[in-house]
């Protein structure tokens, strides 16, 4: 309870001097009584100096950076969300630098020996200084010996003691959060307790490195066959919860182009590979690399993508997916009302808006983009004004294509610097069309019929159980007896009575203090 207590108000300490409180009330201005409680604890300590000329979304990426590794991936976190912050706000978070003190190699070594057990560190032949340093890992090389061999690879380590520190700040500033949401009604809206929450499990999943690493593996399966890319492959011996180890990348980061010129890369040729291969991950595949940033994509000597850091990817359902490709090519073919049916098939846009409007809507989406040239036209910045139409139809937020348009207006601005010429739309062609055959063809229709048959026949013998499950169900949905709302959101309720709970202790310790104090004096 009172360590609680104690990182509450390290936390409040440290938003009070970062800057970062009067840098949020240029965004958005910020209740008095709210400002006046940080200014308190702000006393005794210098404010950080920020650069006035910088902008707001700029000073807020510096206070965030110097309040440290938790501050860090909240902005991170945030930079995916522009539905929460707005979108210049976002691009501006898309800037924060993750970069940390690295701990020693004495240390790394320690971590190692205990995750991967005695018999398994002595393959280990040697390690590297630290080569790379992040907010929650640090990256070595070394040389292993596997199956008799020597091999160059790269161990991913996670910080000491990380998990800890993350849980304790987060749980602290959920806890603020909860406060100011019961105390000031209109910051309600923002849903900040929600957005903590979400940045804690999205958290705790990325510092287990088995889950970076199973997302490694499967980008590495799908891709195996496609031309134009090498995914590292994973040592699952070498890997565990805090260490992740991977072949070394032997190549060169895709942001220098003078290397890639003098290696006689086609520029041309990398720029609408790195495009269609990606539309193949989200199209195709569903499952997405999505941080393609010039800083985790390297290029070998014959041309072929290399990706790394596999921390933040994408995943699609096959039915968004299917709509994805048919909302970019009706775009395409400037067939508004074909983008609106399938908005409202998908059941993006609720059932009872106006389809005309809607398509009216797409249309003064479609027309300005088309009287640039084709080649200027960003895919990703198209979905992004979608969106924003899309909300005024009382769209729900749907995070995922959230995800996939930030990744994709990255992966555009990467693929421009190294041809400024590519024709994006002409390249993404050959992959929406090759996606909309295969789900529309005659022998996907033949393939669909033949598994819905298979599955129904399974599914005779267990018929009459599922009638009387169902008819049970539905008994009890009548009688009340059976809430479905509540089955959702359960770790979302828990966290919330777990504030309450903490709430309720703090009022008891301080009337117990106060009530100690009158009968003392």
């Amino acid at each position: 309870m009172f360590k609680k207590i104690y990182n509450l108000l390290r936390i409040l300490r440290k938003l009070s001097t970062s800057g970062a409180v009067e840098t949020l009330n240029q965004i958005r201005p910020i209740p008095k009584i709210l400002k006046f409680i940080f200014h308190i604890f702000s006393f005794g300590s210098s404010k950080k100096i920020i650069n006035l000329q910088k902008s707001s979304g700029e000073k807020l990426c510096q206070s965030l950076e110097d309040m440290g590794t938790t501050f860090i991936k909240l902005g991170q976190f945030l930079a995916t969300r522009p539905d929460i912050i707005g979108n210049d706000i976002a691009k501006n978070l898309e800037k924060l630098q993750d970069k940390l003190p690295a701990f020693s190699t004495e240390e790394a070594k320690k971590i190692l020996k205990k995750e991967i057990g005695p018999e398994h560190f002595k393959s280990i032949l040697s390690i590297s200084e630290p080569i790379a340093a992040a907010s929650i890992a640090q990256v070595h090389f070394a040389k292993i010996k596997i199956d008799d061999k020597e091999k160059e690879l790269a161990i991913k380590i996670l910080r000491p003691n990380i998990h800890k520190i993350f849980n304790e700040e987060l749980d602290a500033l959920m806890f603020l959060a909860y406060l100011i949401e019961n105390i000031f009604k209109k910051t309600k809206r923002l849903k900040l307790v929600e957005v903590i929450h979400l940045l804690k499990e999205i958290t705790n999943v990325e510092m287990d490195l088995r889950f970076e690493a199973a997302a490694a593996s499967e980008l590495r399966e799908n891709t195996i066959n496609d031309k134009g890319i090498r995914v590292p492959k994973i040592y699952w011996n070498y890997t565990s919860k805090k260490i992740l180890t991977l072949d070394k990348i032997d190549g060169f980061s895709i942001r220098d182009i003078g290397k890639l010129k003098s290696l006689n890369i086609n520029l041309t040729n990398l720029s609408e590979n790195l495009i269609q291969l990606f539309l193949k991950q989200a199209v195709r595949d569903g499952f997405f690399h999505a941080d393609m940033h010039q800083g985790n994509l390297f290029v070998n000597k014959e041309g072929d993508i290399m990706p790394v850091d596999f921390g933040i990817m994408g995943r699609l359902d096959k039915n968004n997916r299917k709509y994805l490709a048919e909302i970019l090519y009706g775009f395409i073919r400037r067939d508004y009302v074909k983008v609106a049916e399938i908005h409202f098939l998908a059941g993006l846009v609720p059932s009872n808006a106006s389809k005309d409007d809607f398509a009216q809507a797409l249309r003064s989406i479609g027309e300005p983009i088309f009287g640039q040239s084709i080649k200027d036209i960003s895919g990703g910045n198209l979905l992004g004004q979608l969106f924003e139409i899309t909300e005024k139809f009382n769209m729900q937020t749907q995070t995922q294509l959230l995800l996939l348009q930030k990744t994709m207006v990255i992966v555009e601005g990467v693929a421009r610097k190294l041809d400024p010429n590519t024709n994006i739309w002409e390249v993404s062609r050959p992959v929406l069309e090759s996606w909309m055959k295969s789900v529309k063809g005659p022998e996907s229709t033949i393939k669909k019929t033949v598994e819905l048959s298979k599955d129904l026949l399974e599914r005779v013998p267990d018929l009459p159980n599922i009638m009387d499950n169902a008819n049970t169900a539905l008994q009890m949905l009548a009688e009340g007896k059976l809430n479905l709302n509540a089955l959702n959101g359960k770790n979302f309720e828990i966290e919330e009575l777990k504030l309450k709970n903490f709430r309720n202790n703090m009022i008891i310790i301080f009337l117990g203090i106060v009530i100690g104090l009158f009968i003392v004096f």
